[in-house]
């Protein structure tokens, strides 16, 4: 079965920008002049998906208006003959069908994709974090979308983390059995540096069966009360088994300052009328 849904978790509060995000939801912060949420949806298009569902909460109105038609907005365009940024306006809307859900209490990852129970219904769907920017020639769903076809399981996207960091992700165990292809025995919510089982780490892109949604919904509330999907992934292998795709391409964090800086500094390197002021500006900081 095609997958042809993606589930995008944009309800946390983005403390880590704040005062930026006491207003401004962290997914519309920009990458050079395009919000992190817009990269998410474009590569979600790119990759065979024709819905996405956004959970959301209450003061992030504003990502669903990014995607809406702007009747006003594109008037003005229009009679100034700017039809440029129009087409790029008008692209938004017409782009892919997004639905969205209120998550009315922050309750943890697994229970912001719980949310989408009830329009995923019993296909194979992918969930992608809405702040984990990802700059690869061939999309990085679509990697994990073409494994999926191939071994017909559960693949979560990992990255080569340094052992110092292992506290900081879920962390996969397993034996690689193909090119960039890890069959999971077991994954492991944030273990310490030495006692991580490796240096892969779980990070923002999925490829999830409909069997996660009873796991979520029976598997006991971890730490803070939230529900953790690290928890569910653990008992969706031991189910259906699941595979860890080491994908090919740039990751960038986008919830975090630092990642957030290098990705506008990467993508604004592609831009062909910012490069090289971009370049002069930043070697007056080389000694």
């Amino acid at each position: 079965m095609k997958i042809k849904k993606a589930v995008i978790p944009a309800a946390g509060y983005g403390t880590r920008f704040l005062p930026v995000t006491k207003a401004v939801p962290k997914e519309l912060l920009p990458i050079v002049d395009k919000p992190m949420i817009q990269y998410i949806v474009e590569e979600a298009k790119a990759s065979g998906i024709e819905l996405v569902i956004l959970i959301v909460n209450h003061g992030k109105e504003a990502i669903e208006d990014h995607f809406d038609i702007n009747y006003e907005l594109e008037d003005t365009l229009r009679k100034k003959g700017s039809n440029g940024l129009l087409g790029l306006i008008e692209g938004l809307s017409d782009m892919i069908k997004i639905v969205s859900i209120r998550q009315k209490k922050p309750l943890g990852l697994g229970h912001a994709v719980l949310q989408a129970k009830h329009l995923i219904g019993d296909e194979p769907f992918a969930v992608i974090l809405g702040d984990d920017i990802i700059d690869a020639p061939k999309p990085c769903l679509l990697q994990m979308v073409d494994v999926y076809e191939k071994y017909k399981k559960p693949v979560i996207a990992v990255q080569q983390v340094s052992r110092e960091d292992t506290s900081r992700y879920g962390i996969i165990k397993g034996r690689q059995t193909d090119n960039r292809v890890y069959m999971l025995d077991d994954v492991v919510e944030k273990p310490a540096p030495d006692k991580a089982p490796s240096n892969l780490a779980i990070i923002g892109r999925y490829i999830l069966t409909p069997e996660i949604f009873d796991i979520l919904e029976n598997i006991p509330s971890g730490a803070g009360g939230e529900l953790q999907l690290t928890d569910g992934l653990r008992e969706l292998l031991k189910q259906k088994g699941m595979i860890g795709y080491q994908f090919e391409g740039d990751r960038y964090d986008g919830g975090d300052k630092l990642g957030f800086l290098l990705a506008n500094i990467a993508f604004a390197m592609k831009r062909t009328e910012i490069k090289d002021k971009l370049l002069d500006y930043m070697k007056g900081y080389v000694k």
